[in-house]
């Protein structure tokens, strides 16, 4: 019976040792997203919210029974964000007496909308399955995402020269980025060469 035991959790722990190793790095990314730290610098508050999502999905392995394990570690890792930041009003580099720290453009999205949007742009979830996930109504997460995109399409950052979008563009569907294209432009005509 022990040797059985012992069998099952070498094999438990070779497949999460896989998930981990294929999936660690874009939920790093979703989690450096969520904290708003930069990329080439330490992400301690990043990798602390991976570590606590990656020890859920790994307590509950046995029970996924054919549920995506990267499904569920995304959802720890956002119930886990929501559960610790849904009550900042606001974002962090607008708070009153608090240097700015060299965050990334979400820096500047309270953390409601940082989540939304990263659920939504980044990680490709579904509208419907964002609002249950977060017990909110599929409107406010339609408005939320609205709102972020069109900050962060009327604030850009210093220096940067990027495509004008129209305000009331709609984000991209899931997977897409919140960058829409501006149509082509269409091609000259021709001057008409004299005879």
């Amino acid at each position: 019976m022990r040797e059985r035991r012992a069998a099952q959790e070498r094999r438990r722990a070779r497949e999460f040792e896989a998930f981990v190793a294929g999936a660690a790095g874009r939920l790093l990314r979703a989690a450096r997203l969520l904290t708003a730290e930069p990329d080439g610098r330490p992400a301690p508050a990043a990798e602390r919210l991976l570590t606590l999502a990656l020890a859920r999905t790994y307590a509950a392995w046995d029970r996924l029974r054919g549920e995506d394990p990267y499904d569920r570690a995304r959802q720890e890792m956002a119930a886990h964000y929501a559960r610790s930041a849904w009550r900042a009003r606001l974002p962090r580099a607008l708070r009153p007496g608090t240097p700015t720290p060299p965050g990334g453009l979400l820096e500047r999205l309270s953390p409601q909308e940082r989540l939304v949007l990263v659920l939504r742009l980044y990680e490709g979830v579904a509208e419907e399955q964002t609002a249950a996930q977060l017990g909110l109504p599929a409107e406010r997460v339609h408005t939320l995402c609205l709102r972020a995109v069109g900050h962060l399409r009327s604030h850009p950052p210093a220096g940067h020269a990027g495509p004008s979008v129209p305000t009331g563009a709609r984000p991209s569907e899931p997977g897409g980025g919140p960058d829409v294209p501006e149509p082509p432009t269409p091609p000259r005509p021709r001057e008409a060469a004299a005879p």
